[in-house]
């Protein structure tokens, strides 16, 4: 059973880079350079340092091999290791357009993949490292370099501003191609990780709800001992004097029996007929059951209800009462007097408003309002700022029961936070049994509600 939900613990792992990933790209990058250098050497004709250059080529390539030969494919680099491995390449590639005319060499431009990759999976710090040992490479190579690989006597001088703009068209480069990457992949990955958390509740709640299945099954087996228990019990106060030393310790265990039959008695009462209102919910109860849990925070609660009858009635849904229980607590929690609750229905459709009168959304944040991982911030009633998984959560798992929210500010002159809830009524009301009608279901519960 799952015990916590640290999310970002669970999946940092799975994050980690396949080494097989980063030996394939650097084949594919060995590929390339041989390709380009014996291409420039061989077919334009141009003279270089053939032999050092394909030295440093085959200086990657026995990299390669070494790590094919000391770790399995499926083996995955923490950051230290992938951090240095992407720096090689990076260093690697220096070396080979030190000897190729430096940033005059149109390839320079491959400074870049080394820091995307890294940008896309490794942390922050980390790809900043590698664009700093990038960056100083270039800028070393835009003084200190062999000639450009050139045919005949008119070898191009390129002017010292053009040297300069490639220079800062790289800088440039990797600044921007970096920070793009890591924001995608960071969205990326924080998605996952709230959906990981959301699937862990999830499966919490299922737990739970499965533990009435569990309780009957055990009563259903233990009734069978438990009647033999019994039955040998009255033979023996049959057998053994009244008066005798073990009538007491007999009197007990039939005692014992009968109190264990109790328990059973009501393990099994919870998937009995009877047990079946409890199933169902109007909306005033499920209501009640979101907003319970926050009233000992001492925020009042204005719960208005308007439509025609009969009130709709659901099916009790963990999900659908987590979801709205986190709507309320975020609610309560920027709060500075009340929490008002209103509830609507037609034959259409079910709309459940859920508004606060605290400061509500920023702009910045009502504009992406039940993404994950953000967070208003601190409350007015509890200290403290959140994770900003609690909205991403309770919006999923509504919308996976066939609702659809909406955020909003509350229009002047009111302030706070309004959240509209709204399903259509044969959504809300879905798998509901027809036996005994839902009307008289919903006017017994509205007696005692």
């Amino acid at each position: 059973m799952v015990s916590d939900l640290t999310a970002p613990a669970l999946t940092r792992s799975s994050r980690y880079l396949r080494l097989d990933t980063l030996v394939r790209l650097r084949w594919l990058a060995i590929a390339g350079q041989s390709v380009a250098v014996a291409g420039v050497h061989f077919g334009l004709g141009f003279p270089l340092p053939f032999g050092w250059c394909f030295g440093v080529i085959a200086v990657s390539a026995w990299l390669n091999i070494a790590l094919r030969v000391r770790f399995p494919l499926s083996h995955r680099l923490k950051d230290a290791p992938a951090t240095a491995l992407l720096g090689f390449d990076i260093v690697q590639l220096a070396a080979l357009l030190y000897m190729t005319g430096g940033l005059q060499n149109p390839f320079a431009i491959l400074f870049l993949a080394p820091v995307l990759i890294s940008a896309t999976a490794l942390p922050p710090q980390r790809t900043l490292v590698l664009g700093v040992l990038a960056v100083g490479l270039a800028t070393l190579l835009s003084r200190f370099h062999m000639p450009l690989p050139w045919a005949g006597p008119d070898r191009p001088i390129l002017p010292p501003y053009y040297q300069l703009g490639n220079w800062v068209a790289l800088v440039l480069g990797l600044a921007f191609t970096g920070i793009y990457a890591w924001r995608v992949a960071k969205e990326a990955r924080d998605l996952s990780d709230a959906l990981t958390a959301t699937e862990l509740v999830l499966a919490r709640e299922q737990h739970l709800s499965q533990l009435d299945g569990l309780a009957a099954a055990a009563a259903h087996e233990l009734g069978t001992p438990l009647g033999t228990i019994a039955l040998v019990a009255r033979e023996l106060t049959r057998l053994a004097p009244p008066d005798g030393e073990m009538a007491e310790d007999i009197a007990l265990l039939r005692e014992q029996v009968e109190r264990c039959r109790g328990i059973l008695a009501k393990l099994s009462s919870l998937q009995d007929e009877d047990a079946g209102p409890l199933d169902q919910l109007t909306l005033r109860l499920l209501i009640e059951e979101a907003a319970g849990p926050q009233r000992p925070f001492g925020v009042p609660f204005e719960i208005t209800m308007q439509g025609d009858r009969p009130e709709p009635i659901c099916r009790r849904n963990p999900g659908m009462i987590y979801g709205l229980g986190n709507i309320v607590d975020n609610a309560v929690d920027f709060a500075r007097s009340t929490v008002a609750i209103r509830a609507h229905w037609s034959a259409d459709q079910v709309t459940l408003t859920i508004a606060d009168d605290g400061p509500g959304f920023p702009p910045d944040v009502l504009m992406r309002a039940g993404e994950p991982y953000l967070s208003r911030g601190a409350g007015e009633n509890r200290a403290g700022g959140g994770l900003g998984l609690g909205l991403f959560i309770a919006k999923t798992l509504l919308e996976r029961g066939g609702a659809s929210l909406e955020f909003s500010n509350r229009p002047a002159p009111e302030s706070g936070a309004s959240i509209r809830i709204t399903w259509p009524r044969e959504v809300f009301e879905a798998d509901l049994p027809v036996i005994g009608g839902t009307e008289n279901l919903s006017s017994g519960l509205d007696e005692r509600g």
